[in-house]
């Protein structure tokens, strides 16, 4: 067997000679086996094997094949079928090809040189064991002189030249023939990332920094913000800010911003301009993870001087308290001073400062202020029974800028005895006809609206000395009614007034009588009431039932009969359209005919019986032709209604300073017609000392609808002149 050279060749591959091939012509060559017919063939006459396409080692590196020598003529073997095996030496056709197209890597910054980032393998499909067709070389096309490559490994290393970048891209290339010219190669690339580490440490740009607030900036509102920078990324350069020491230690305090890294100084304590201006501290940034592999390069931390001037702003009045709280006695007589407050401006011009009520807290005016010494009077008697407490607001205003601030103030009304106690409660007391002397019919007590700082202590009496009844002082605010004698009858005395006194123990004594009735009533022998109604008397007089049921609907009755008899006078009664020639001024007639459409609304204005000064002397009729050039005038009357204004600009002067009006404009009308009024009297009455002076010629150009009314007043006029 032979061994072929090369992957394809013209030359015959083997040729089989059989030892009983005379080279007559009669022998033939038959060729089977693997790849007999589709890879090699066999010339039957000379017994050479030839390749018939192209033959890939990669693909088959051996072929076992199987050939005999027949004769033509009988077919017969002419030995038995030799056996033999072709073997596909190999030739460098395959490139060499990495497992990934891109490798990804990342490397710490700080690691010493040499250091292992990723190792690349590259294959051949090439024989190994045949030359150097599979033997593979590395090394860096691309990425020199930061990143080193083992030629035989494939493994990249960091190289000592390494900058502080953040990331890297490596070319590696894989080239057989042990690397020699004519070798075939492949390459892939390396994507590397520096991983950062804490190595550096925090710094601010400036040693000082200058920052301004107003004073009324409130508690929590941010002042100005300050930054250090770290060179480090993530969370490598995170850093946290504190207030070392200070004399604004206690007046600002600084947070971190986590998302800008800056340094946030907010106002802790109220601040005040007049007090103090200039603040100053000292904050220091920390790296928040510190490596301690690198403690070496630090320190991780940095210092600054933060200066804070607190700008003035104009600010209103100050109440020397939050709230005041006084004490007046309830019978404090209007004038009487209750209280004092004071406020003053904080700025240093000191603006002068005038004191108010609110009003809207005193809707009663029960109290009136000193607008310039803030003294809170009382302008009317007060009672602590109507009310205990007053809550009002008082208003310090400046008066250059009217800025304004407001102080509640709770006024407590003290008690004074003013008032005497009494009955408890209303008392239906009753006493048996056949009662004994000495006997308990009532128990009572009394109440006082006055608080007494020792309690209430009341006393009970009789106004006078009664026959009937007497009454006994418990000394616990109680006392008894007791009868003084028995037999008592009710149809003498149904029912007895007795007075009581009832008197209390504080300064001064305070008594009122409260008189308790009581009745007199029919009771079994255990005590107990039968009755003491009236009916009871009226059947014992000799009335049933019935009699008073009777007595009852005809008072019934006469109420519906008087009820309908004023309702049917109330009821006014249509009069006739015209009840005489003299009296016709006295009926008002009304014209539902509208006549000729909308153009008729101008025959006659309304606005006449309103004012006649508003009389359009110049609006004519367009339905009808005028039948004068002129139409009548009718002359004004006197202009000065003094009283109407006058009264008028009382009540609107009344509107305008009244607490309690209604926060929108109100239209309030009076039915106040005065003297003089423009519009007149409509009325007829008193008309007939003047009627002989009035003239109704007008009345003809007033249109067709007034022409019936028209021809009254002027025929009138005519038989009166007649």
């Amino acid at each position: 067997n032979e061994i072929l050279k090369s992957k394809f060749q013209a030359a015959p591959t083997k040729k089989i000679k059989p030892n009983m091939d005379t080279e007559d012509g009669s022998v033939k060559y038959v060729l089977t086996g693997d790849g007999a017919g589709t890879v090699f063939e066999i010339d039957e006459n000379s017994g050479d094997i030839h390749a018939i396409r192209r033959l890939d080692r990669e693909e088959k590196a051996l072929y076992t094949l199987s050939a005999k020598a027949v004769n033509k003529t009988s077919g017969q073997d002419l030995e038995r079928a030799s056996e033999f095996i072709i073997k596909i030496h190999d030739i460098n056709d395959n490139e060499p090809k990495f497992a990934k197209e891109t490798y990804v890597a990342s490397v710490s910054e700080m690691s010493s040189v040499g250091a292992f980032v990723i190792r690349v393998t590259a294959s051949d499909a090439d024989d190994e064991a045949y030359g150097n067709s599979a033997r593979l070389v590395y090394s860096i096309l691309q990425g020199q002189p930061y990143f080193s490559v083992e030629p035989e490994t494939g493994t990249l290393g960091k190289d000592e030249r390494t900058k502080n970048r953040e990331n890297y891209q490596v070319v590696i290339q894989a080239k057989d023939m042990a690397g020699q010219m004519g070798g075939l190669s492949g390459t892939t690339t390396v994507n590397i990332t520096l991983q950062d580490v804490n190595n550096s440490p925090p710094r601010f740009p400036h040693s000082t920094y200058h920052l301004s607030t107003p004073e009324s900036a409130g508690i929590g509102s941010p002042v100005g913000r300050i930054k250090a920078y770290d060179a480090d990324v993530g969370e490598n350069a995170e850093m946290w800010y504190t207030i070392l020491d200070g004399d604004g230690q206690d007046v600002f305090n600084i947070i971190t911003d986590s998302t800008s890294q800056e340094g946030v100084i907010k106002v802790k304590k109220q601040l005040d301009y007049e007090s103090k201006r200039l603040y100053s501290l000292r904050v220091q940034v920390t790296n928040t993870h510190i490596d301690r592999r690198f403690e070496q390069l630090g320190p991780f931390s940095d210092t600054a001087i933060v200066r804070i001037t607190v700008t003035d702003v104009d600010e209103p009045p100050v109440f020397s308290r939050t709230l005041y709280i006084f004490e007046v006695d309830e019978d404090t007589p209007a004038g009487s001073s209750v209280g004092t407050v004071s406020a003053r401006d904080p700025d240093t011009i000191n603006h002068l400062v005038k004191y108010t009520i609110d009003r809207h807290t005193d809707l009663e005016r029960l109290f009136s202020i000193d607008s310039n010494n803030g003294t809170i009077s009382t302008r009317q008697a007060l009672d602590r029974e109507s009310s205990k407490w007053h809550n009002i607001s008082v208003l310090a205003t400046e008066l250059s800028t009217a800025l304004q601030t407001r102080v509640p103030v709770f006024i407590k009304v003290r008690d004074v005895n003013d008032n005497a106690p009494e009955f408890a409660m209303y008392y239906e007391t009753f006493v048996c006809e056949n009662v004994k002397a000495g006997q308990l019919i009532q128990t009572i007590s009394a109440v006082d609206t006055d608080e007494p700082l020792v309690g209430h202590k009341f006393v009970f009496s009789l106004s006078s000395i009664n026959p009937n009844f007497t009454i006994f002082d418990n000394e616990d605010n109680t006392a008894r009614i007791l009868t003084r004698r028995g037999s008592f009858n009710r149809r003498e005395m149904s029912a007895y007034l007795l007075p009581v006194v009832i008197s209390d123990n504080d300064y001064p004594i305070q008594s009122s009588t409260s008189t308790l009735t009581v009745r007199v009533c029919a009771c079994d022998s255990r005590g107990n009431v039968q009755t003491c109604s009236t009916e009871a008397l009226l059947l014992s007089a000799g009335l049933s039932t019935g009699a008073l049921v009777a007595i009852l609907l005809c008072i019934l009755i006469l109420l519906m009969i008087v009820v309908l008899f004023a309702a049917l006078r109330r009821q006014k009664k249509k009069e006739p359209l015209i009840i005489s020639k003299e009296d016709v001024r006295d009926n008002v007639v009304s014209y539902n005919d509208e006549g000729g459409g909308e153009e008729d609304t101008q025959a006659f204005d309304i606005g006449t019986l309103r004012n006649p000064e508003v009389i359009d002397t110049n609006k004519l009729r367009r339905d009808i032709m005028p039948e004068m050039l002129f139409p009548f005038r009718r002359s004004s009357p006197i202009k000065n209604n003094t009283d109407v204004r006058d009264f008028i600009n009382g009540r609107l002067q009344e509107n305008d300073s009244d607490p309690t009006a209604p926060p929108y404009d109100s239209l309030a009308t009076y039915a106040y017609e005065g003297n003089g009024s423009l519009a007149e009297s409509l009325s007829s009455l008193e008309s007939a000392a003047t009627e002989g002076d009035q003239e109704f010629e007008y009345l003809s150009h007033w249109g067709p609808q007034f022409k019936k009314l028209a021809d009254m007043y002027i025929g009138q006029e005519s038989q009166r002149e007649t």
